[in-house]
């Protein structure tokens, strides 16, 4: 048994990324990014037409960004300090959805504000490569914390005894992501999350609560 352990997604939970996002398309490509629609790809558009960019332009300016802006990403209120207090009770390491060539970028990234931590990048359903980390780490207890619902679904699948907490950092955002199903709370602040975690890490393995979905098909 080692210490109890923390894997944490990045964007939008440590550091803003929509935000510098959109503000960058329309710098410097004229592309319009409307946070508020439902769909990501549908949700950039050409400011002169309105219309939506093709699938593999997103993908395009969305590598494009991770190589050359990552600069313009800030903490989240309160996660560099909520995770140097957390790192005295707990091992953290970041479970990013980013390309390999990324990795050691956003590691360098996340050290120029304060984070020391390491990073395992990651191409779609987080709960395998989560599943291998915890195999690998054998902690008393494992808490998860991301901002997308699907992500959380995979963790339930592949990694059950996981603690599950969707926390949305982006305030023009959160308001729009209805809490993920297979998340055991959701909180969007620093504040409450740092204490829910606390407690959860004390309280030991999260029950399997959600016998329903094994043997589901999942990412």
């Amino acid at each position: 048994m080692t210490r109890p352990l923390i894997i944490t997604d990045c964007d939008e939970v440590l550091l803003h990324m929509v935000v510098p996002f959109r503000q960058w398309l329309e710098e410097a490509h004229d592309v319009h990014f409307d946070m508020r629609e439902r769909g990501f790809v549908e949700a950039l558009r050409h400011k002169d037409s309105g219309q939506p960019l093709e699938r593999a332009a997103v993908w395009e300016l969305l590598l494009g960004f991770f190589e050359t802006e990552m600069h313009r990403q800030t903490p989240i209120a309160g996660a560099v300090e909520a995770l140097h207090r957390l790192s005295e009770i707990a091992d953290i390491v970041v479970l990013t959805n980013i390309t390999q060539r990324h990795q050691q970028p956003r590691a360098h990234q996340l050290a120029s504000h304060g984070l020391n931590l390491p990073v395992q990048w990651n191409q779609g359903g987080k709960g395998q490569p989560l599943a291998a980390i915890v195999a690998e780490r054998s902690p008393s207890v494992a808490l998860f914390i991301d901002d997308l619902a699907e992500h959380h679904h995979s963790v339930a699948v592949h990694a059950p005894g996981i603690w599950r907490l969707h926390l949305v950092g982006e305030p023009e955002i959160a308001a729009h992501v209805p809490p993920a199903p297979y998340a055991h709370a959701r909180i969007d602040n620093w504040a409450a999350a740092e204490q829910w975690i606390i407690e959860r890490l004390a309280e030991g393995p999260a029950p399997d609560d959600f016998p329903a979905i094994h043997g589901a098909t999942v990412a």
